[in-house]
């Protein structure tokens, strides 16, 4: 056995669904400490590089190909620290360069099932700070008896079933890669020739009119993946973006999004289709639609005309996408120079699905 706790006969890992996501949670002491070594055995663990993962694993999606790293805090504000790495499917990638609120929403109960946090006897709430970028999320999940429990009534767009609800809320998510909440120091800007709002908000993000693209906002995910030619489009897009972002060459990373809206269509407040970079994704992430919404609340911004349908005072927003729905809480002031987001949220839920020892590929 080496000194980080892991040996190439295996190491603990428990796999869980967060929200429309799935990905391998480890206690950060379970794996080796140099970066390189992680990523190393992370990769093989979850069958990368292989479209089907089929020697691991991954579920050969960016859905299902997610890691959570967790360990107590040094922090006095937080009582775990939550890495996320995104891994690649067909290519030998793995990216810390953005959250994933999906992902976040297991990281409360697996703290609690490891020890690494003492359960209360109805509900837990546990301050996650989140490595990525330094912001505090709150999850507060039930642990009747002391432990979490899955089983509940709360349905989430994209999963079948229903759980436990995790109601997450965020703070200090302002440019959590970028630095700033417009990055590029613009409400609006011309990319490409489209216009285009660049925010970040807990995940950078490029938000566009889907008819500037040609699409109505309403396709199926089927047709937006069969479309190769969009996808090109969302690349060149996209890149000419992070340019202006100061995110510099993208190419190999998984962010910025983007996300395409219209009018909504099934009695939700807005439209959505996003890209993982540039694959279609079946629903949206949960920070992807926090930073979309925030950045259509903000006066001159691509799609503020919508959101200046939505009732005042109402700062949850239902956003549709195109396995469903995804309600989230956002509230900015406006008033303020720079502009302040006042609160973020969502409510996810998440399931333990094994707890045991994973066999990395030799």
């Amino acid at each position: 056995m080496s000194p980080s706790g892991y040996d190439e006969t295996g190491v603990r890992c428990t796999m869980m669904r967060g929200g429309t996501s799935k990905g391998l949670y480890f206690e950060a002491c379970d794996l080796p400490t140099g970066p390189a070594e992680r990523n190393d055995l992370l990769v093989r663990l979850m069958g990368t590089p292989d479209p089907r993962q089929i020697d691991g694993l991954g579920g050969a999606t960016s859905l299902t190909s997610k890691v959570a790293v967790v360990s107590r805090s040094p922090d006095r504000d937080a009582d775990v620290d939550y890495l996320f790495l995104q891994l690649g499917v067909d290519d030998t990638t793995v990216s810390d360069r953005q959250n994933c609120g999906n992902i976040l929403a297991g990281v409360g109960p697996f703290a609690v099932e490891r020890g690494l946090v003492t359960a209360g006897k109805r509900e837990t709430s546990v301050r996650i700070r989140m490595i990525n970028s330094g912001s505090i999320a709150v999850a507060t999940f039930p642990t009747p008896g002391g432990r979490p429990d899955y089983r509940g009534t709360t349905a989430i767009a994209g999963v079948p079933g229903a759980a436990a609800p995790v109601v997450l809320a965020f703070t200090n998510t302002e440019g959590s890669a970028t630095g700033a909440l417009l990055p590029t120091g613009n409400v609006y800007d011309v990319v490409e020739g489209i216009g285009a709002t660049c925010v970040d908000n807990g995940m950078p993000v490029v938000v566009a009119r889907a008819d500037s693209f040609g699409l109505t906002g309403h396709e199926p995910h089927d047709v937006l993946t069969a479309d190769t030619a969009l996808g090109e489009r969302i690349d060149v897009f996209r890149r000419k973006a992070a340019q202006l972002m100061g995110l510099g060459d993208v190419s190999a990373s998984s962010v910025p999004k983007t996300v395409l809206i219209a009018a909504p269509a099934d009695g939700g407040h807005l439209s959505t289709r996003s890209f993982i970079p540039v694959q279609p994704h079946s629903s949206l992430g949960v920070f992807a639609a926090i930073s979309t919404v925030t950045g259509m609340l903000l006066p001159g911004a691509v799609g503020h005309d919508l959101a200046q349908g939505w009732a005042t005072g109402d700062s949850r927003i239902d956003v549709e996408h195109p396995t469903g729905h995804l309600l989230i809480d956002v509230s900015v002031d406006t008033t303020r120079t720079p502009v302040h987001v006042v609160r973020s949220g969502v409510v996810r839920t998440a399931r333990k699905l094994f707890d045991g020892t994973a066999y990395p590929r030799a």
